[in-house]
């Protein structure tokens, strides 16, 4: 009797430290939004994140789009072949990439390389005093910290999907066209025959959204952090896994609503 009560007490305190996070993340939302009407938008500032989350990840959203693309018309092909229907490897790849991949996989890979630096920033300065200095100069630290990370990634996010996107199915036309040698007009044709402009604006609005879940936690950790140094790494470790977790429980939520709308 006391392992199940011990079971149901840790199961409360979960769903409680749970509860009073989203709570937090919440409130901390609201009030970097309440900020932009309060102040000026610090376009210099917007700006470099913008470049920091957009063109600087360039890159490592390219290469992941690519091999992404690659092996989904690997895969494509060898259940395609079995009943016969490989001029759907393309519409296949496009669907993928746009509606799901290119979308979550972009979100992930600036998480990992732009949110980390979000909450290490946020957080050394956390525990340097660097924000109560900010305070004690009249600047608010949602204005100048998060607001432009916020906005930033929600609007770079979506371009890097894209980009992604358009990438992946490059990817799957050179599999498709030079090695597995088949007809590279049918490959486009097919794409355009399926590829509907509401799959692309799906992919956009959950791009959108992903870009908020992971720039408000991201910010949300690094003004929580405590503990010094060690409190830094461990913040960004959190501010990581809480945000790719999010991202994709909200794929799941936005994929329904937008499958029933659909």
């Amino acid at each position: 009797m006391k392992s199940i009560s011990q079971l149901f007490e840790k199961t409360g305190r979960c769903v409680f430290h749970e509860l009073d996070e989203i709570g937090g993340l919440v409130i901390f939302l609201w009030e970097s939004l309440l900020s932009i009407f309060r102040f000026a938008i610090n376009f210099d500032n917007l700006i470099d994140q913008m470049v920091f989350i957009g063109i600087d990840s360039v890159y490592i959203v390219g290469l992941t789009g690519l091999f992404t693309g690659m092996v989904l018309a690997l895969q494509a092909y060898y259940a395609a072949k079995i009943v016969g229907v490989t001029y759907m490897i393309g519409p296949t790849v496009a669907l993928s990439m746009t509606r799901e991949l290119g979308p979550v996989l972009t979100a992930l890979m600036i998480t990992a390389r732009c949110g980390s630096s979000m909450a290490s920033e946020i957080g050394t300065m956390k525990v340097t005093e660097q924000i109560d200095a900010l305070e004690v100069m009249a600047v608010d630290p949602y204005y100048f910290l998060s607001v432009p990370r916020i906005l930033a990634a929600m609007f770079m996010v979506p371009i890097m999907a894209v980009v992604c996107s358009v990438i992946g199915i490059t990817g799957g036309y050179i599999v498709n066209s030079y090695f597995l040698g088949l007809n590279h007009v049918i490959y486009v044709q097919k794409i355009y025959q399926f590829l509907k402009v509401r799959d692309i604006y799906n992919g956009l609005i959950k791009a959108f959204f992903f870009g908020l879940i992971l720039s408000t936690i991201s910010t949300f950790k690094g003004f929580e952090t405590t503990g010094g140094a060690k409190g830094v790494g461990r913040f960004t470790t959190q501010a990581v896994v809480l945000s790719s977790i999010y991202i994709l429980f909200a794929d799941y939520l936005l994929t329904s609503i937008l499958f029933n709308a659909a």
